[in-house]
């Protein structure tokens, strides 16, 4: 049994004739935690979208779980085991904690009577409380809206509610961007419940600091090429910030498109 989670192959995507993401070559073990970075532009956020299926790739192969996969949309990844939390976080303002956990794949009961069904709430706030403790996210008033919440409370939601599903890989795009310090810090120490749990992870960052907290391997992207692969204990700032402005190269990757 391969204990490679994720693997893409010469994953590559066009719009036009604009090459955003040019043959990357990705593998992710189980239990791993692994940062992309890289300057705005660099096919960051273009790779994410293809892995989860946002947007169709030009041309390569992806391999998740062991299996080869071709997600027709976010929903096809999420029914895999993929869960991701992007930028816009994707909450519905107006619903309380376990509607947005559950929006799209609610809970229901009396499922015996045919078409006529019936959300259960119970259940569904029940399994919240769940995915709240195994993250150590802590909301005060699950009933309470989101558009009542702060910007830390909402993106803690967001985070949860990929721990409320048996999610197999969780991928995090840039999620304390907006955050303040001690937001930030809230985030970062569900990201670590997760390295404990053993559950494998992507994060998207431009914070130095947090990916050498927090990850175990660092991948730069430059011009949408993937320029360095880098374990954490043998490289550092300076290094790192070299490869996304080009001082240096990553020759070893040149051509493996």
């Amino acid at each position: 049994m391969t204990d490679t989670i994720l693997e893409t192959k010469d994953l590559t995507k066009y719009y036009g004739g604009v090459h955003a993401l040019e043959g990357a070559n990705f593998t992710l073990k189980k239990g791993e935690h692994v940062a992309i970075m890289g300057d705005n532009g660099a096919g960051k956020s273009t790779f994410v979208r293809q892995i989860t299926g946002v947007e169709q790739r030009t041309r390569g192969e992806i391999i998740f779980d062991g299996q080869p996969v071709s997600f027709a949309g976010p929903i096809d990844a999420r029914k895999a085991g993929i869960e991701t939390v992007f930028q816009t976080l994707a909450l519905a303002d107006a619903l309380d904690v376990p509607d947005n956990l559950f929006l799209g794949r609610e809970m229901t009961k009396l499922n015996w009577l045919g078409p006529f069904r019936f959300l259960d709430y119970k259940a569904m706030r029940q399994a919240t409380m769940d995915g709240l403790e195994k993250t150590g996210v802590k909301i005060p008033n699950i009933r309470n809206s989101i558009q009542n919440m702060s910007g830390g409370q909402r993106q803690c939601v967001a985070i949860a509610r990929t721990a409320t599903f048996a999610s197999k890989l969780t991928i995090m795009d840039e999620p304390t961007a907006a955050l303040g310090v001690q937001e930030t810090a809230q985030v970062e120490n569900i990201i670590r419940t997760l390295k404990e749990q053993g559950e494998p992870l992507i994060l998207v960052s431009h914070n130095m600091r947090q990916v050498f907290d927090l990850v175990d391997r660092i991948i730069v992207f430059r011009r949408g090429r993937i320029v360095a692969n880098l374990n954490k204990e043998d490289t550092d700032g300076q290094d790192v910030v070299a490869y996304i402005t080009g001082a240096k190269t990553g020759a070893e990757f040149e051509g493996a498109a």
